[in-house]
């Protein structure tokens, strides 16, 4: 057991403080706007193919761009991460992201969606980075499991209130309606995060060296491999299969946008409430038993989903929640086990890496999938099963990698100023 578990599991999980509390949902506000700007795109994609005359292959590709660029930019980032405030690098990236999730509303064309679809990869990517950077450094280890599970909610709100908003301006207002909105709503943020956000600047307090040499340096270090290896195959296990549960629901049964809806409602509904309870589990009990646990049982319903038959719309929601509250839950220990696998003044490296890492796992999932996948003569998906046994694979490898994860000692952790705005630790958290 790690220094940082056995921690969580002698102290009494102590309640976030009111301006905690205010940066936690800055910060989720921010993923929320990045994790909508990253989905919507797929629900349009009849419209976008049929008003742009772009091919299906085009449209693969401009799915593709935005998790290949994030990487890229991710992987360039970890160059210069820790040298500055990550507040003034989040508000940096996120104004980049809002801007350029703006001009995807107006593309007229393939090669304009492309480009803007790609700097959104860039800049949402990097603001991703800073975000989960910044976690580690504002809340203490013992607080990192609510706040990470706060933040990974933010896919069940995305799915529960940002898809079907976004369908219903696209369908009154048009293709781009959606992204003007997004784009809208991301300004309002940033201007909160602007005056609630803290400095971010404990990081800085060490001598840097080289910015080369400091990535040398991560990069040799053996422990941040083991988390870089870790993060490939959890996400690989995650995005072969759920990439598409929807396609291969629709060909087999037969259903319409309506029905996938109600499936992913359900879903968004039962994992934002499962990553918050969860987020609670991880402070109060060691995080590799629990990820092993919610890890084992996306595992067997990873391998349920492929071999699923033709169901009922029920049987599938119920299946389809149980594996999305699975899955996102287990990468709420994850991440508050990675977030403490590197030392503070090289987090920002080391997230850089490591989300480049998982968004080359997350572009790589569909393309495996999609080669196993074939239509059969009456249009219908075959071989998903192959594509469940897969993507369970990865799952039971991240399942033993995650065992040799080993915590930095002595985190840095931000002050949460002004004074005034903290209540006592007996306070009611509805009271904040």
């Amino acid at each position: 057991m790690s220094s940082e578990e056995s921690s969580a599991t002698r102290i009494s999980s102590a309640r976030l403080t009111r301006a905690e509390w205010g940066v936690l949902l800055v910060f989720v506000a921010i993923q929320f706007t990045h994790i909508v700007d990253f989905v919507i795109i797929m629900p349009l994609g009849d419209r976008l193919r049929r008003e742009l005359e772009i091919t299906p292959e085009q449209f693969g590709t401009v799915i593709a761009a935005y998790a290949w660029a994030a990487g890229i930019a991710s992987l360039l980032a970890s160059f210069a991460m820790d040298r500055f405030d990550r507040k003034r690098i989040l508000l940096t990236m996120y104004a980049g992201f809002g801007l350029a999730t703006l001009f995807c509303g107006f593309a007229p064309n393939y090669e304009w969606l492309l480009l803007t679809r790609t700097l959104a990869g860039v800049f949402g990517g990097l603001a991703a980075v800073a975000l989960m950077s910044s976690i580690g450094d504002v809340f203490p280890p013992e607080k990192r499991g609510r706040a990470t599970g706060a933040v990974i909610s933010a896919f069940a709100v995305a799915s529960i209130l940002g898809l079907p908003i976004g369908l219903i301006l696209a369908d009154e207002y048009g293709r781009g309606a959606p992204f003007i909105a997004l784009a809208g709503l991301s300004a309002i943020v940033w201007m909160i995060a602007a005056i609630r956000l803290p400095a971010i600047r404990g990081h800085l307090e060490v001598e840097r060296r080289h910015p080369i040499a400091e990535f040398i340096s991560v990069i040799r270090e053996p422990d941040h491999w083991k988390g870089f290896a870790f993060s490939f195959f959890l996400i690989l296990g995650t995005f072969t299969v759920s990439s598409f549960i929807g396609p291969v629901m629709s060909s087999q049964n037969g259903w319409s946008e309506a029905k996938l809806a109600v499936v992913y409602f359900g879903g968004g509904i039962c994992t934002l409430i499962g990553t918050n309870v969860i987020g609670r589990w991880a402070d109060r009990m060691p995080r590799l038993p629990l990820f092993r646990a919610l890890g084992f049982g996306a595992l067997v319903l990873a391998v349920v989903i492929g071999f699923m038959p033709p169901a009922h719309l029920v049987v599938m929601t119920l299946v389809v929640a149980a594996f999305m509250v699975f899955a996102a839950g287990r990468m709420v220990p994850a991440q508050a086990m990675m977030l403490g696998a590197a030392k503070p003044s090289v987090r920002g490296a080391f997230m850089s890496l490591n989300t480049s890492v998982q968004h080359f796992a997350t572009g790589l999932a569909p393309t495996i999938a999609g080669a196993i996948l074939v239509e059969d003569a009456d249009k219908k998906l075959v071989n998903f099963e192959f594509v469940g046994l897969l993507s369970a694979g990865a799952a039971a490898i991240s399942l033993v990698l995650a065992g040799f994860l080993k915590s930095s000692p002595s985190p840095v952790v931000v002050p949460m100023p002004p004074p005034e705005e903290h209540v006592a630790e007996s306070e009611p958290i509805a009271a904040a």
